[in-house]
């Protein structure tokens, strides 16, 4: 049953929507720290339960979205992020059940150490308390959101974009649902249902109940959010991709694992924007690789030396100085030609966005080097930038991926959604 207390008319309050909302997820959030691990995990059942068991409501929803979507002519990457199918709904429970089978993160109790007056001193793990995301597109976040705030003891405050908007209401309600069957107050999970953009700036400016806000979407929203917000932010997101092929690199390797980066899922923020190629081995690699890609339907953006080399069916263009800052969320991909590591490494600093990096050598010397040297939220050796994720990285799903570094760096797990107190043991001592 819907909690009816959220749903009431709040317009005999002087404050938007955002404002009310955020104060009652503030409210709820209290009894939610306390809450045991057994009440919270089971309403993640429940809830990857009713995401299958609603899946032809989900996807009639969804698919009306998408037919107005295609009738205002967005994107085709922007109409692939906020699609679900299926498959999709089957992963998205899946997550949900991953997420309620991880440990307990709420009340562990870290680097305890005993004084020399006997003091016992230590560090115990506590939820944030309210969190709040505002996120574009993809109405598969708004679960994701919901599974790991719940399971680290969180309230949450959730802002959908517009053109994913009702299925992302929907999926709300169902998380709401769920957590109110299995006891907890659903009031911990706050929708906003207003998609007037005044909503996003008074969620930003509700300090008072929000603790951390988490933007999720293109560099405009990211940006506004880290302009506008009273309260801390954790952005990340942005990700333009790099992945070295070194002078020692198995060539098969590099092909399998620089096509599975750029066309497994191009719309996504871990995807392969630039291959850097050393120039030795470029003759041997990059006709292989171009003619792959062009199977694939990617297009090309090549500087003066791989042009050279391109495979003749593929679809190439000179490469312009701002190709190489393009986080292309499509099939389409720069190539450059480098003298070597530090050459490549160089490229990196100017161009990436501490994202995802990957290299590819048969050399433990060389990839330490790279390891040590890129600046990025996850360094790849031999792999693909798409597994910088939160499922692959066995958190179930994430908050998001944090380009930061203060105070989460990387996919957004659990952990990275509580904080600590210290606690102080002791059996009668006073300080001389």
């Amino acid at each position: 049953m819907t909690d009816r207390r959220n749903n009431e008319d709040h317009s005999a309050y002087e404050d938007s929507e955002a404002t009310y909302k955020s104060r009652l997820a503030r409210e709820a959030s209290r009894e939610l720290a306390n809450s045991t691990d057994a009440v919270r995990t089971r309403a993640l059942e429940l809830l990857a339960e009713q995401i299958v068991s609603s899946e032809s409501k989900i996807l009639a929803v969804n698919e009306d979205e998408l037919r107005q979507a295609a009738q205002n002519s967005l994107d085709m990457a922007f109409v692939d992020r906020m699609t679900l199918n299926h498959e999709r709904i089957v992963a998205i429970s899946e997550g949900v059940r991953e997420v309620a089978s991880l440990p307990d993160p709420i009340g562990n109790i870290e680097d305890m150490s005993e004084r020399p007056n006997g003091l016992k001193i230590g560090k115990m793990r506590v939820p944030l308390g309210v969190m709040a995301s505002v996120y574009e597109a993809r109405p598969n976040v708004t679960i994701d959101i919901a599974a790991i705030a719940v399971k680290s003891g969180n309230a949450v405050v959730l802002r959908s974009g517009s053109d994913a908007h009702r299925t992302s209401s929907l999926l709300a309600e169902i998380a709401r649902r769920a957590i109110e069957s299995s006891g907890l107050d659903p009031k911990i999970l706050q929708f906003i249902e207003s998609t007037d953009r005044e909503e996003v700036s008074a969620i930003l400016a509700a300090d008072q109940y929000i603790d951390l806000v988490v933007p999720r979407g293109g560099s405009g929203l990211i940006n506004k959010v880290k302009n506008e917000a009273r309260m801390p932010v954790v952005a990340g997101g942005v990700g333009v991709c790099h992945t070295y092929v070194h002078l020692d690199a198995d060539i098969q390797m590099a092909i399998d694992i620089v096509v599975n980066a750029k066309t497994r899922r191009p719309s996504v923020c871990n995807t392969l924007d630039t291959v850097l190629v050393h120039r030795e081995v470029a003759p041997q690699f990059v006709p292989r690789l171009t003619n792959v890609l062009a199977k694939m339907g990617v297009t090309l953006h090549a500087d003066s030396e791989s042009i050279l080399m391109i495979d003749e069916a593929a679809t190439v263009f000179p490469v312009k100085p701002e190709d190489y800052d393009t986080e292309w969320l499509s099939l389409n991909c720069s190539i450059k030609l480098v003298d070597g590591m530090h050459d490549a490494l160089d490229h990196i600093g100017k161009h990436g966005t501490g994202h995802s990096e990957a290299i590819i050598t048969s050399s433990t010397e060389s990839s330490k080097h790279f390891l040590n040297s890129v600046d990025a939220a996850a360094v790849f050796v031999n792999a693909s930038t798409g597994f910088n994720d939160g499922g692959e990285f066995g958190l179930g799903c994430e908050l998001g991926i944090s380009t930061q570094k203060m105070h989460a760096r990387g996919p957004m797990g659990l952990r990275e959604l509580t904080s600590y107190k210290w606690i102080v043991l002791g059996d009668g001592q006073i300080r001389p």
